[in-house]
């Protein structure tokens, strides 16, 4: 996103609007011959999108880009209207999230993890994610192929993001994962002292079977690692396409 400065006001309409505090104002420089404007940040814009579609400025002065690769990426993750193209669907990752009862991806014995790096007003580079990803891959976790992160990721083996991503800010990345159950307990550990380290904040989102006997060993799981499941988390009973056996 751009400011134009010579259509730029410096009436600061737009600032209440970004999610990341990356416009910023300037006050007039005589010596430049330049009035007082406001300006976007450009490594700590995320390409959301939220300046230019709430139309608040008077002037019209903010404007989008065509934007390069990787920058373009930026949009990819930030802007809730932007088609992916990895995955023909708007937002940070997949449908499975929500659906797995009706597609049945999550089968018993298995439990799905995702991991969500940033939120609106902090943030996050693509590395933190990376360094994520390399500590949970020895731990036999399977990265979901068609989530948008995964496909960025040069080295299958490690984890290893294209080199020339890493550095993009995005409003959030999600890390999405197929664990299996007997593996659950040290990858919350793990995920634990991932978020200790990293610079941004990570949500821990689970998708759990309920088992023949009644129980809900992810969150048996979670609750042993001091994460215990929200009140409002989701319960989907699969009336659409139901596959669970029991």
């Amino acid at each position: 996103m751009l400011i134009d400065p010579e259509r730029c006001r410096c009436c600061g309409d737009c600032l209440a609007l970004c999610p990341m505090n990356a416009i910023r104002l300037f006050a007039p420089d005589r010596a430049a011959g330049r009035p007082a404007h406001a300006a976007i940040d450009r490594d700590e814009c995320v390409e959301c999108g939220v300046c230019f579609r709430s139309a608040v400025c008077p002037q019209q002065a903010i404007r989008e880009e065509d934007l390069p690769w990787p920058r373009i990426l930026r949009k990819a993750f930030s802007d809730p209207v932007f088609t992916h193209p990895g995955t023909d669907i708007p937002g940070r990752g997949t449908e499975e999230m929500k659906t797995n009862d009706v597609t049945g991806r999550f089968r018993p014995g298995f439990i799905g993890l995702g991991l969500e790096f940033g939120r609106p007003g902090i943030g996050t580079r693509l590395r933190e994610t990376e360094a994520a990803i390399r500590r949970l891959l020895p731990l036999g976790v399977v990265l979901e192929p068609n989530n948008p992160l995964t496909q960025l990721i040069a080295d299958p083996a490690t984890g290893a993001l294209r080199p020339e991503v890493r550095d993009e800010k995005v409003l959030s990345a999600i890390v999405e994962a197929l664990v299996p159950e007997e593996a659950f307990d040290r990858i919350l550990a793990e995920v634990r002292a991932i978020a200790a380290e990293a610079d941004t904040v990570i949500s821990v989102g689970v998708i759990g079977k309920v088992a023949a006997d009644g129980r809900v060993p992810a969150a048996e799981a979670m609750r042993r690692a001091g994460l215990p499941p929200s009140a409002n988390g989701k319960v989907n009973v699969g009336l659409g396409r139901p596959l669970y056996p029991f």
